[in-house]
This record gives C-alpha cells, structure tokens and sequence, in this order.
C-alpha cells in the first residue's frame, strides 16, 4: 500500500507554463533579444529557472554574471506574476482530495524557489494539506538529483517502497528512480510519452484520477 504520492509542481500539479513563458519573454523584449514561442518552453523548463534562463538568453549572453543577473531579475518579476495565468491541471483538485481522504500523504517537490512554493500552495489548493513541500533552495542539488525526495521522505517518515512519484517529465522519473521509488508519469504536463518511456516510467497516465488506483 502506498503511503506517501510525491508530485512535481510545473506540469504535473500546475499549468504554470504561459506564467513562465510571459516572464522571460518580457524581460528578453526588455534587452532587445529575441522572444521565443509558447512551445519553445515545453522544452525549456523542468530545471530550475537558473537552467531556463540559460536556455532563453541568446548564446553570447550566457556568461556566469549576465546570467546571475538575468536571473535576479527573472525571479523577482515572476515572483510578481506567478499567478496571473497559472491553473491546476483539471481533475487535480479532486483526485488530491480523494487521496487525502484515503490517508495517502501528499508532498511536492521542485525546482521552483522554494520561497515561492507554499504562497503557491496556499492560493491554488486551499482545501489540501500537503505534508511536505520543497522547492530548489541554496546549496542543495536540483533534480534530477534525488536530494529533495530523500529530504521528503525523512520528513515524513515513508521507505521508498511506500511512496509515489509523479511528474511529467525525463527529469521527474530520473529523480524518482535515483530515490528507489517507482515513477508515474503523466501524459497532460509539457512532455509526450516517448520521453516518459525512454526514461522507464512504471505507469503513465493519462488523466489525474488514474493516478488512485494505483495507490491502493
């Protein structure tokens, strides 16, 4: 039985994408640089917004201090309009409901700045109570390094066997099996089903509430 469903956030919980893709784009118009397309960044995010920016920044700006600064100022205008387009995905709501009434834990874990994790929480699942929630923070490794799920499962106290991970990217299963757990991957994030199979997926789904049985 499972105890414990770790979800990727961008993606997976959140389609968060027209946000990020909005953010960078202002500020590449901002410097003159070149825009990129919506789908561009399917491709782009999943590593952390220190990894986006290298990827949207032109090539001969993608020195160590441009990009730091790019970065500074990429995250304090998100941080301004995470929330402007960002939805959860259809069915979320109601299949983290169900499997918090059943007793299954709930953690989150991503390469979004851990500071702006729980006001993201709190706004878009006000009715669930998630038992831990990490984001990329100072000195810790980002996924697809397993760190922030063993930090997880510590925090709450769940073997790998017992848990869940979820998300919709390469990166996600990669994370989920360098922490021993089984990888679900889901088919309504950024990513098509050939990534999700290359990187050995246990279950792929295709809508949230396929994500229950599985717990049980």
């Amino acid at each position: 039985m499972i105890k414990l469903v770790i979800f990727d956030l961008d993606g997976t919980l959140l389609n968060s994408l027209m946000d990020l893709a909005d953010s960078c784009n202002y500020l590449l118009r901002k410097y003159g640089f070149p825009e990129h397309p919506l789908d561009s960044y399917r491709y782009f995010v999943g590593d952390g917004i220190r990894k986006l920016v290298e990827r949207v920044l032109p090539e001969e700006k993608r020195q160590k201090d441009y990009m730091e600064s790019f970065f500074q100022e990429m995250v304090a205008y998100y941080d301004l309009h995470k929330a402007d387009k960002t939805v959860p995905y259809p069915g979320i709501v109601e299949t983290l409901e169900a499997l918090q009434q059943q007793g299954v834990l709930l953690g989150v874990a991503s390469n979004k700045v851990n500071k702006a994790m729980m006001p993201l929480m709190e706004h878009y699942f006000p009715t669930i109570r998630f038992a831990c929630v990490l984001g990329q923070r100072e000195g810790i490794p980002v996924k697809p390094h397993p760190q922030i799920v063993f930090d997880i499962l510590e925090a709450t106290q769940v073997a790998p066997e017992e848990a869940l991970y979820v998300g919709d990217t390469g990166v996600d299963m990669d994370t989920a099996h360098g922490a021993k757990l089984k990888g679900v991957g889901v088919l309504w994030g950024y990513r098509d089903r050939q990534e999700l199979s290359e990187h050995h997926a246990e279950f792929i789904i295709q809508k949230p509430e396929e994500l229950i049985p599985l717990t049980l």
